[in-house]
């Protein structure tokens, strides 16, 4: 049933289209054209992004940083083995994922890390990616606060699963 959704839904969409004798064909094609466009306009900046996610990974740059962060880690509460995580959620949710599935295979997902990585998955955005795709799909060149602000957001979110891991999951 649920196979026939979509082309239903097409085929609705076609008929409503009809009845109000509109050219259904043009408007469909017009919009296709409108998503290229968009997608002309963001590609640039995605593909940057993805670059220097990889880049930054295979360069052993993220362990670095993971060792030398790991005092601000520690104070803020958040288990020093989920670092590459909080690094690299903010630029990729692909690079995140990938980080979240190793730290659970690692440790697994019922420890506490595994647990602290699926709640930081959850409740954390990939920042850069969301900026650039929605602020370049608007053709905003500047974002002024938004980038701090949602950094702020992301480290809030951080903290935040760390703590609800820690209270929910940790046995008394």
């Amino acid at each position: 049933m649920l196979d026939l959704l979509v082309p239903g839904l097409m085929i609705l969409i076609a008929v409503i289209g009809l009845a109000k004798k509109q050219d259904v064909y043009s408007a469909l094609l017009e919009g296709g054209l409108e998503g290229l466009k968009l997608l002309l306009s963001i590609a640039p900046a995605l593909v940057m992004l993805l670059s220097a996610v990889h880049m930054l990974r295979a360069s052993g740059a993220i362990e670095l940083l993971t060792q030398f962060l790991s005092p601000v880690c520690k104070v803020l509460g958040i288990p020093a083995e989920t670092m590459p995580l909080v690094l690299l959620r903010p630029f990729s949710g692909s690079a995140a994922l990938a980080v979240g599935a190793d730290l659970m295979s690692t440790y697994g997902p019922d420890s506490l890390i595994g647990r602290t990585a699926a709640v930081m998955l959850g409740s954390t955005e990939t920042t850069f990616y969301t900026i650039s795709v929605y602020f370049g799909a608007a053709g905003i060149r500047k974002t002024r606060y938004a980038i701090p602000a949602a950094l702020i957001a992301d480290l809030s979110g951080f903290v935040m699963a760390s703590l609800t891991a820690r209270l929910f999951f940790t046995p008394l």
